[in-house]
């Protein structure tokens, strides 16, 4: 089994929301009339969902813990996002912000998108056209589809390694922990439909949560929106313990022209 179906034998059914998989979860995964039709027990519906491994013994499983636990890293230590932002360009430069992002996943995903946003400066431009223009120093796609792939592929076996994003003055950095995995290599990886899920259920999770919309295009998507804003590619460093995403920002480029 991938790690996040598998059970965490020390972990209860207790320590998983029942008001978020029924209030977020569920109504997001089927539609409403399947929903009145359905006569399983909470534990069925656990198991159905691969929160937990089987209805009789109803142990959460690492996807459950991910999706709807109550304090994640009480049982996945690295599952949250660690976010600097660092006055300069490099890391012995000053921290003007910094938090730990903890939650449940689809909680993370909405926190962090508001820190990205609140750091994400706006140009606004009342003159070149009749429509107002608003230039941002990083698209918004952008940071959602790295930031969010990075949650959804990294390793979380082996490792206590949260995701990390450092802003710095020129560049936003996004470090997740696992390499490429199962059938991408460092040649394919990014190239658009070569994916491979080291998370499958995860990746399913995330989908139905709205974290993500289609498999396979999270890169393309985000360079194309890197390139409409003015911006470079994204430049990837490929190990064998880590992916690391460097993505420069509009304000640097245009210095370097």
């Amino acid at each position: 089994l991938p790690f996040d179906a598998r059970p965490l034998v020390s972990c209860g059914i207790d320590q998983l929301s029942r008001l978020a998989f029924e209030e977020e979860y569920l109504r997001n995964a089927f539609a409403p009339d399947v929903l009145q039709a359905n006569v399983r027990t909470y534990e069925q519906q656990l198991s159905a969902c691969k929160m937990v491994d089987t209805p009789d013994s109803a142990v959460p499983t690492a996807l459950g813990v991910l999706v709807l636990g109550k304090v994640p890293t009480d049982w996945i230590p690295g599952a949250y996002v660690q976010f600097l932002r660092i006055a300069g360009s490099g890391l012995a430069d000053p921290i003007v912000d910094a938090a730990d992002i903890r939650g449940r996943v689809g909680r993370i995903v909405t926190l962090l998108d508001e820190k990205l946003s609140s750091h994400n400066r706006v140009a606004v431009d009342l003159v070149s056209g009749p429509i107002e223009r608003r230039t941002y120093t990083y698209p918004v796609a952008a940071l959602q589809q790295i930031t969010r792939n990075a949650i959804m592929h990294r390793a979380y076996e082996g490792t206590n390694a949260p995701v990390r994003v450092s802003w710095f003055d020129d560049r936003v950095e996004v470090q997740n922990s696992g390499g490429v995995f199962g059938s991408v290599t460092p040649e394919t990886f990014g190239h658009p439909g070569v994916t491979d899920y080291r998370n499958p259920n995860l990746a399913e999770a995330m989908k139905v949560l709205g974290c993500v919309q289609k498999f396979g295009a999270g890169i393309a998507t985000a360079n194309r929106a890197m390139l409409d804003n003015g911006n470079p590619e994204i430049v990837f460093t490929i190990e064998q313990t880590h992916v690391l995403a460097v993505l420069k920002s509009r304000e640097s480029t245009a210095a370097n022209v």
